[in-house]
């Protein structure tokens, strides 16, 4: 490996590591944004981040690749799919975050690996290997142990896990055709007139918080476009430049410090069932995770030396 291709790949796990670290912590961040409530705070978070994506399309001059885009209806219909997603994602983890369940949180997207994975053999017919299958049905023993004996079914880490591996796998068909930003954007637009709806109604009812509660919330408040953007961002520079394994390993960083923040800071109740819920969660992701590193150096050994022929992925 060349000096530029190690400065790159260090770079990338910089970014990437950057993106999840970020992800780890918005519950801190949204909870400085109390007294606004889960419905508020997901419609000004996809206005801002449109219009933060607008600008930063502005400045990077590419409202005409954003045009070229505009004129597919199949990757239209993928960003609208995608944006119903994210929405779902968005509006269950606030909705978590600000009601305490920071905990349950950490559960969905410790599991969002595994779903990842069933994803890819109930929809794009992959073949899974036994120790796949294994971790599957240990992380499907923990689900049942932390109902039975927790006493409440884990919806929220469920919905997580389930909106964000499907959106991961919409992203996954139209990702090498959709720029980061420019799927961000698309996926916003369709949202706006909901997040005007929402708007709307908050209104009427209980009053907006925006401008109501000093000039800090109202910074606050408004910067969470820039929270949104900002670590999608980085990890799409991130992920371009290292490994996919690399990659796999770093996505637990994010709910490593959700779970550490509703245990340690929130204090949130951590029965022994529910302890030992998340031990078996986290031997699945252990089998999970060496099952894949060991895939992908076998992987390496089969490489042929020969150049890979033009339009190869590599």
């Amino acid at each position: 490996m060349s000096q530029d291709d190690a400065r790159e790949r260090t770079l990338g796990g910089i970014y990437a590591f950057s993106a999840y670290l970020l992800w780890g912590v918005l519950p801190l961040y949204f909870f400085l944004l109390v007294p606004t409530g889960p419905f508020e705070l997901v419609a000004w978070r996809i206005v801002l981040s449109l219009i933060f994506c607008a600008l930063l399309i502005t400045l990077t001059r590419s409202w005409r690749r954003l045009g070229g885009i505009m004129r597919q209806p199949r990757l239209l219909a993928l960003t609208a799919l995608g944006g119903a997603l994210i929405y779902v994602n968005w509006q269950v983890f606030i909705y978590a975050a600000l009601t305490n369940h920071v905990i349950e949180t950490s559960l969905g997207y410790f599991i969002n690996p595994i779903v990842t994975v069933l994803l890819g053999v109930l929809v794009l017919r992959e073949r899974m290997r036994v120790t796949q299958w294994v971790a599957i049905g240990i992380a499907a023993l923990a689900v049942g142990i932390i109902i039975v004996g927790y006493g409440s079914f884990p919806w929220i880490a469920l919905t997580l896990a389930a909106s964000f591996g499907t959106y991961g796998l919409v992203k996954k068909k139209y990702g090498p055709s959709v720029d980061a930003v420019s799927g961000l954007t698309l996926e916003t637009v369709w949202l706006t007139p909901l997040a005007g709806i929402v708007l709307v109604v908050v209104a009427n009812t209980s009053g907006l918080t925006m401008g109501a509660h000093g000039a800090w919330h109202t910074a606050l408040l408004l910067l969470v476009g820039v929270a949104t953007a900002v670590p999608l961002l980085l990890f799409s520079a991130g992920a371009r430049r290292v490994p996919l394994t690399v990659v796999g390993l770093l996505q637990f960083v994010a709910p490593i410090l959700q779970f550490l923040i509703g245990l340690l800071v929130l204090q949130e109740p951590m029965p022994l069932e529910r302890w030992i819920g998340f031990a078996l969660v986290w031997v699945a992701l252990a089998v999970l995770t060496a099952d894949s590193l060991r895939a992908a150096r076998r992987s390496r050994r089969q490489v042929p030396e020969a150049p890979a022929p033009i339009g190869d992925v590599v």
